[in-house]
């Protein structure tokens, strides 16, 4: 006769995902832990991935996680300003941002931080929405001049994310800011990600991309990493392009007091609990 937990989690788990036994091996592990996952606009704009995600989240609230999920956004962005006729340039990978811009910036993020929390909610997972019109955790201080209304996070509003938490809701958070003079501002996902992993003291952050992980120069997924050999394969230019602030990132918070930071692939089906609940994994984890 199997016992209880083992028939729970086989109602609960998906039949493609991590088996039962795996699953309940990494529990104890991870009980009432914060995780932050950082979700790429280009995994959640797939109508499959975006159900499987959605669908993953509130699996791991029903284990007894605390997920916070903190979404990107940038090609429904792009998608609009297009057809806008509106032209954006980038400086560094960041978006130039405007007075006209930074309305729609604002109009898209917290549609999409909507449609989020509804699909949450429709999986019977309590969901509450953070932006900037609504429950703001970050205070920013504005990049440069050059970049208009892009903030980097300057302070994180922890106890309105923990009230969040503690009411047993998953915070749903849109990469947005206001300055001190209440002005909004676009951040950057990832570094939004890392700022709330960081003050949250969570156990993981997860980044949830279309990419495999890091590749070493043969082009094969690295599993593990330390941050001394991931900044070194940025010297010896392995890792290059855009992957850089995205590692420069993951080291920083590793570093800050957060367990451990992946790269996960979101192409993959159920790559989050992969990652969290199996001997495999999903991608690469680096660590301090």
């Amino acid at each position: 006769m199997k016992k209880i937990e083992e028939v729970n989690l086989e109602k609960i788990l998906p039949s493609n995902g991590p088996s039962v036994d795996e699953v309940a091996k990494y529990l104890s592990k991870y009980k009432n832990e914060d995780i932050v996952i950082k979700v790429g606009g280009s995994v959640l704009n797939e109508p499959n991935l975006f159900k499987i995600l959605i669908e993953d989240i509130s699996i791991l609230k029903k284990l007894n996680f605390n997920p916070c999920l903190v979404h990107g956004g940038g090609k429904r962005l792009t998608n609009k300003l297009n057809e806008l006729n509106i032209q954006s340039s980038f400086i560094n990978g960041l978006r130039v941002t405007d007075e006209k811009v930074i309305s729609i910036v604002e109009d898209v993020f917290i549609k999409f931080n909507k449609e989020i929390v509804y699909a949450l909610k429709n999986h019977s997972s309590d969901a509450k929405g953070i932006h900037s019109k609504e429950n703001n955790i970050i205070n920013v201080k504005k990049v440069s001049e050059e970049l208009g209304f892009v903030g980097v996070p300057n302070e994180i509003n922890i106890n309105i994310l923990k009230k969040i938490i503690e009411s047993n809701e998953i915070p749903v958070i849109a990469p947005l800011g206001l300055s001190l003079d209440n002005h909004v501002y676009n951040i950057n996902a990832d570094t939004a990600a890392g700022a709330i992993a960081k003050k949250l003291k969570a156990r993981r952050l997860l980044i949830v991309s279309d990419v495999q992980g890091v590749l070493d120069k043969e082009k094969n997924l690295i599993t593990e990493i330390n941050s001394s050999k991931a900044n070194q394969m940025i010297t010896n230019n392995i890792i290059s392009g855009g992957m850089i602030p995205k590692i420069n990132n993951c080291i920083d918070v590793a570093n800050n007091g957060v367990k451990g930071v992946v790269i996960i692939d979101g192409r993959r089906p159920h790559s989050i609990l992969f990652e969290l609940l199996s001997d495999k994994g999903a991608g690469t984890l680096i660590r301090k």
